[in-house]
């Protein structure tokens, strides 16, 4: 079960605050309104995507949000509110949800929205142009979600397009770019010269190697196949490959490719005494685009939120 969306929370959220009688904080009312709710450990555990804030705690955050533009609820001392008379009516004359569809019946409520980029629309409206059922998911979702769900289908297509790119390069700028990206992973000590493609004739069956510390006493090995898509990379390739670190002497392997690893050369990886650590095409993109290489940053948007410790009692 999906912890309630922002819109659901706003009755509960609405019948705690006038029961307090008094002025509370959301944080007051939170571990109640998951009482009510019969809301499971793991779903108060669960984050945003982001990791950086609890999808409960954003979501009753909203709610609370938009119910006080609707002139439902009122600040009062620092962190705190309270139910004014329109949420208190409200909540004795309505057994009904209290959603955005019934906010919309507060002039402030409308105004507000108006005021606010892409939210003229209701959910209502939004299904009756044929959107549904995605645009029930939009509508009821927070802000934050909102910009989440735009930032990580931004970052699946980056994702794709980085891995087209890298599936074009020649086996030489391949080495070259796992070399770049370790470095920047901070392998090496970050440090490019204790970082080195060996790829070529002769290259004892690795492509390069990054030197742990400044003597080359911990080193880690690296085999780069770029491949296209659908070339899979066999447990053969990978026996090969710590057949060439066994030689060297050598226990940490790393190997890379653009495109995927069977079952069996998986299997081969994961049984093998050497410590071979597997990176496909997915995976490869993925640490690109967190590590910035190939990629750079087209804008900034920040986020801001109210400073509690500059507003006094």
């Amino acid at each position: 079960m999906a912890v309630p969306d922002y819109q659901t929370l706003m009755r509960p959220l609405l019948q705690r605050v006038v029961a307090a009688g008094t002025p509370v904080g959301i944080m007051e009312v939170s571990p109640l309104i998951a009482s009510d709710l019969a809301l499971t450990e793991e779903q108060l555990a669960e984050r945003l995507p982001s990791g950086r804030q609890g999808t409960f705690h954003n979501r009753l955050h909203w709610a609370k949000q938009y119910m006080t533009r609707a002139g439902l609820f009122e600040s009062t001392k620092r962190g705190h509110f309270q139910a004014t008379a329109e949420g208190k009516a409200l909540l004795e004359k309505d057994s009904a949800a209290i959603n955005n569809d019934v906010l919309n019946r507060y002039p402030a409520f409308v105004a507000w929205r108006s005021r606010s980029p892409g939210q003229s629309d209701t959910a209502a409206e939004e299904i009756d142009k044929g959107l549904a059922p995605k645009a029930q998911a939009v509508a009821a979702a927070t802000p934050e979600e909102r910009i989440e769900s735009a930032r990580a289908e931004l970052e699946a297509s980056l994702r794709a397009e980085v891995l087209d790119r890298v599936r074009d390069m020649t086996p030489g700028d391949f080495e070259a770019l796992i070399i770049l990206l370790l470095v920047r992973m901070g392998y090496g000590q970050g440090r490019e010269e204790m970082a080195q493609a060996l790829g070529g004739s002769g290259d004892g069956g690795v492509d390069g190697v990054v030197h742990q510390d400044p003597l080359g006493l911990d080193r880690v090995y690296i085999q780069a196949k770029r491949y296209r898509e659908g070339n899979t990379v066999g447990p053969d390739a990978i026996n090969s490959f710590i057949g060439a670190l066994n030689i060297k002497r050598a226990n940490k392997g790393l190997f890379v490719t653009a495109s995927s690893f069977t079952k069996q050369a998986m299997e081969h990886a994961r049984i093998s005494t050497t410590h071979v650590v597997l990176i496909d095409g997915e995976r490869l993109a993925e640490l690109m685009v967190r590590h910035s290489v190939g990629v750079v940053t087209r804008d900034v948007v920040e986020i801001k939120a109210i400073d509690e410790g500059f507003f006094g009692e």
